[in-house]
């Protein structure tokens, strides 16, 4: 009897215990063949399997194929760190991704995956399997857990993890009680950056960025690298992160980020993460303020370049956008032409596979990662890893992330900046006026939008390794909103109905002295909060659309909640639930504000629906996170380019966001009000914040 697709989710169970030991709440293990054990214990097999077989409910029977080679692979020792940031680490997980991808049936699959489970090593093989479970036809539909459940230990304080084991090793699974994780834990507020700690260290937020390099790997079969627009995805995946923290800054009274493009200088922002890795058996190293960037010369790691490297790089990719074209491998000059040009550009600066020329251009986004990861031992005298900033699940952590990626940033903008303006032409929607928008909050006034504390647990058991069965929480506190509805109300003059695009997006108000934004600095702090299509109708149409259903977000419960329960079964619903695992969590949709109310503008538009279209089947998977995601196995859903029309320079005499506006644009003034109390959140089966405030 053949196995269920869904067995090959055990082997997320508890990535450090053996094959044989049963998985998941059922106790399933799976039933291998003695030489599919490590060699080590291959002797005892007979003795170990029967240890363990009154804890087994059930068994998956994994059939005996002929073993591809995994000499590349096996390069990375099982308690060595895994980055996909570092060159050597990237290669042999590609190797990995290949090899599972590989596989002509899912049983092969199974097979080779049981047997790679327990020797290589555990954090490389979760993400390898991950990648290829999202992308093998057969697999595709299946909902892998969140990164926070397989690798808790990249998430929490590790203090809890003496107490997590405690309380699962005395007190009976159904009588356990949340930890409490505290809500300071990496600093105090003499560090002014600790204002923000809590928007860094969000779980959700640190989730996207690891599912997001998930669903966009830098190397395996250029199929699955090569996703439409990808390169224009990661500029603008980042430029909104960025857009984002900035609202937070001066939502706590910070300055917006300075970028870090003096790589000589030393860095005045400290970080102390206070993490350590379960599985490496190490801590995460911190950094002092004050440190220094310098050569990384680590053999070990196979890693040799000079602060000069990245330096020239910068220059050949400035020099390529001051000229409008790229040189190719045969020395050829290419244009980076008004659409494409930021695909390409994205491909050269995140340096995957696809970038045109590394020869010339290098791999400058991740190779400044290393070396900002390496600063405290860049020759590795004193046998110390990377720090956080040197693996994408935990990199938002860490303050300088967001000036390095200030940097990232402001090479695309330098290269928008060439490009032509937007004419009234391409910005207006012939007879579609909007004649009135706002927000609506249950129980609050107009256009303002409520922002509180809210407490949610963490199913931490699946990354517990030789421990009791049973839920083990950690409870966090985390930012939350209370759900709220957008109104538009739209004239179509047209004699026939119309198509739009809705594109709605907030900003600040005003700068870090209270001084009201101009429109060239404002336009790069546009939040993107949602984009849907609408049908107008001639006349007056009213349209209302809720936060929840945002473009932008998954749903709340993708971050919270163990994946066991009320899973949706089957069918579409069953990959919605799934892909949806990459895109920005619907708790942290809307900055936290001000208690006494913090200023944004509401930016809505329509477009025209016929220069937005995308020719393509119509998606059947995901479609909640579409805006930072794009559409499973198709283009992305909007033939403008992503950030429009807030991506160029604007045209002459526009000064002021009231002066770019078009007649199918419309601005509100709306106030995000911060409550500094704890309220628990409505538990009822929806998938949205809705609270009742007294």
């Amino acid at each position: 009897m053949g196995s269920k697709k869904s067995d090959i989710l055990y082997l997320f169970d508890r990535p450090a215990e053996p094959v044989y030991v049963p998985k998941g709440e059922n106790k399933v293990a799976f039933d291998v063949p003695a030489n599919y054990l490590p060699e080590s214990r291959q002797q005892m097999a007979p003795a170990i399997v029967s240890r363990f077989a009154d804890d087994t409910s059930s068994k998956v029977p994994v059939k005996q194929i002929s073993l591809p080679d995994l000499s590349i692979p096996l390069q990375l020792g099982r308690r060595e760190p895994f980055s996909l940031f570092i060159p050597k680490h990237r290669k042999l997980a590609a190797r990995l991704i290949d090899i599972f991808l590989g596989m002509r049936t899912y049983d092969d699959f199974l097979s080779v995956s049981v047997y790679c489970r327990d020797r290589v090593n555990p954090q490389m093989f979760i993400y390898a399997l991950s990648v290829a479970i999202l992308n093998r036809p057969d697999t595709k539909n299946l909902p892998i857990p969140p990164l926070s459940e397989i690798f808790p230990d990249k998430y929490i304080d590790s203090g809890i993890f003496a107490r997590a084991r405690e309380e699962a090793n005395v007190v009976p699974a159904g009588s356990r009680v949340p930890i409490e994780i505290p809500r300071d834990y990496t600093a105090s507020d003499l560090d002014e950056e600790h204002r923000v700690a809590y928007w860094r260290e969000d779980i959700g937020i640190n989730l996207h960025h690891w599912h997001w390099h998930l669903v966009y790997p830098f190397e395996t079969d250029i199929r699955i690298v090569n996703k439409d627009r990808r390169g224009e995805l990661f500029y603008y995946m980042h430029h909104q992160i960025q857009a984002r923290y900035n609202a937070e800054r001066l939502s706590n009274r910070l300055g917006r980020v300075k970028r870090f493009h003096n790589w000589r200088e030393p860095i005045p922002e400290g970080y102390f993460p206070k993490l350590d890795s379960l599985v490496a058996s190490r801590t995460w190293p911190a950094r002092s303020a004050g440190a220094i960037l310098k050569d990384i010369n680590r053999p070990v790691d196979q890693l040799n370049f000079d602060l000069q490297d990245l330096e020239r790089w910068r220059d050949r990719i400035y020099e390529a956008i001051h000229t409008g074209a790229y040189i190719n491998p045969r020395g050829e000059r290419v244009p980076l032409t008004e659409f494409g040009g930021v695909d390409v550009l994205g491909n050269i600066m995140e340096a995957s596979i696809l970038s045109p020329n590394q020869n010339v251009y290098g791999d400058l986004h991740n190779l400044g990662h290393v070396a900002i990861s390496y600063c405290h031992d860049p020759d590795h005298r004193y046998l110390e890893t990377f720090s956080i900033m040197g693996e994408p699940a935990t990199a938002m952590r860490d303050p300088i992330f967001y000036r390095f990626h200030a940097f990232t940033d402001d090479v695309f903008l330098e290269h928008k900046n060439t490009l032509p303006e937007y004419s009234l032409q391409q910005l207006d929607f012939p007879g579609v006026v909007i004649t009135d928008i706002a927000v609506q909050t249950s129980n609050q006034p107009a256009n303002q939008i409520s922002t509180f504390w809210t407490k949610s647990d963490v199913d931490l058991s699946r990354g517990l390794d030789f421990t009791p069965r049973g839920a083990v929480l950690a409870r966090f506190t985390h930012l939350n909103h209370a759900d709220f509805t957008y109104r538009i109300i739209a004239n179509n003059r047209n004699n026939e109905p119309r198509r739009g695009t809705v594109r709605i997006f907030i900003a600040p108000k005003q700068d870090e002295r209270g001084l009201p934004f101009v429109f060239r600095d404002q336009k790069e702090l546009m939040i993107e909060m949602d984009k849907f299509t609408v049908l107008l109708r001639p006349g007056s149409n009213t349209i209302e659309r809720k936060s929840t259903e945002s473009s932008v977000t998954i749903p709340f419960e993708r971050t919270f909640r163990n994946l066991d329960e009320n899973r949706p079964i089957g069918g579409d619903n069953l990959e919605q639930f799934n892909f949806c695992g990459c895109g920005w969590p619907q708790h942290m949709l809307v900055p936290k504000g001000k208690e006494e109310g913090f200023p944004m503008d509401l930016f809505i538009m329509i477009s025209d629906y016929t220069g937005d279209a995308v020719e393509q089947d119509e998606p059947t998977g995901c479609k909640d996170a579409a805006s930072f995601c794009g559409l499973r196995d198709r283009k992305y859903p909007d033939a403008r380019p992503m950030g429009f029309p807030f991506d160029r320079r604007a045209r002459a005499g526009v000064e002021t966001l009231a002066q770019f506006l078009t007649g199918n644009m419309a601005v509100a003034q709306i106030t995000i009000r911060h409550t500094d109390t704890v309220l628990p959140r409505m538990r009822s089966g929806s998938m949205g914040n809705t609270l009742t405030f007294a």
